[in-house]
């Protein structure tokens, strides 16, 4: 197990600022997430780390060497790091335990006791023999990690590790994948632009836009506490209000919310919809509103509603268990924190 440690790292690619004075630490033995939309650079620091791309500035550190810096560049094979691609890579003409055992140094792949080890890691004990023709997506994932571990690296990478699976599929290998890395105690960074992925599997979660880290911290902090309405809104869904924040209160469409004291100005308030609750329209809490529409998900329902904002009106999103109200008048009230974003952001 390494700590990886990022620092002041850039990347340019022909006349492309792909990465821009990135800070990124992953402590020894623990997962993060680089969480980001398409383009924003997530892959281009994942080879950076790896390799294969040379940066311009700055330096990567696994453990105690520096692998990528002034004067210096390590090549990748020399890095102790493995990664995990989208789609496994698995060679379909060699067996389960044959495509493990390739990760492994070449004097040691027959009869290594090690490739049955990562394999009962994974959840695939007695797996060897099989083909990768025979496996499920799930579990030709989970193969390719297992080649991963094989060689004991100092860290593992995963570049969009379940993308290529059912959505059905995607929980359960997720889960797996998080306690096979636990077990392993291996030091792990994943890229992704899946939100749900990132804060499910990783000890940490760093958002990535336009080249830059924006924020950096446990995926509960990342989620209920963002810096930057950039990370709000791309870590799940929002509701974005127009405000006036003054003395730690913010007016808005759904009345007057605590914000942080030093908020002051015109700006944008953000909630989560799971905060917000519909009453009765005789309720006496909330603020009046009209439910106009909504998304049904099984397992929820989000929640349109329609309610007045100065001359004219705002919808909110409000998540709810069960079935979508029917259309007609209720009152929405808010719980828990909300967070202001001066407009000058």
């Amino acid at each position: 197990m390494s700590t990886l440690t990022v620092r002041d790292l850039d990347v340019t690619l022909g006349d492309l600022a792909v990465l821009r004075g990135v800070d990124l630490e992953v402590p020894s033995g623990t997962v993060a997430a680089v969480l980001g939309p398409s383009g924003c650079g997530k892959t281009t620091l994942l080879r950076a780390v790896a390799g294969f791309v040379r940066p311009d500035g700055g330096s990567v550190r696994i453990g105690e060497t520096v692998v990528s810096g002034p004067g210096r560049h390590v090549a990748p094979e020399r890095r102790g790091v493995a990664l995990v691609p989208q789609e496994g890579a698995l060679f379909p003409h060699l067996s389960v335990g044959e495509n493990v055992a390739f990760g492994l140094p070449r004097g040691s792949r027959r009869r290594s006791p090690r490739v049955a080890e990562v394999l009962a890691l994974v959840g695939l004990a007695g797996f060897e023999d099989r083909r990768p023709g025979e496996l499920s997506g799930g579990q030709q994932q989970r193969v390719a990690l297992a080649r991963a571990l094989a060689p004991d690296p100092s860290l593992v990478l995963l570049d969009e590790p379940f993308s290529a699976l059912d959505a059905a599929l995607r929980e359960s290998v997720r889960s797996q994948v998080r306690e096979a890395l636990e077990r392993s105690r291996a030091t792990a960074l994943v890229v992704t632009h899946d939100q749900d992925e990132a804060l499910s599997v990783a000890d940490t979660v760093a958002v990535l836009d336009a080249g830059r880290i924006q924020m950096h911290d446990t995926p509960q902090a990342v989620y209920r506490s963002p810096v930057a309405l950039g990370v709000a809104r791309f870590v799940g869904q929002v509701v974005e209000l127009p405000a006036a924040a003054s003395h730690g209160h913010a007016a808005t469409a759904l009345g007057p919310l605590a914000v942080d004291p030093a908020a002051a100005g015109e700006g944008v308030v953000v909630l989560r919809p799971e905060q917000l609750r519909l009453l009765p329209p005789d309720a006496l809490d909330g603020t009046p509103g009209e439910v106009v529409g909504g998304e049904y998900f099984g397992h929820d329902a989000l929640v349109r509603v329609r309610v007045p904002a100065g001359a004219g009106s705002v919808d909110v999103q409000v998540r709810t268990l069960g079935e979508i109200p029917e259309r007609g008048a209720v009152r929405v009230a808010v719980s828990g924190p909300a967070h202001f974003f001066p407009a000058s952001r």
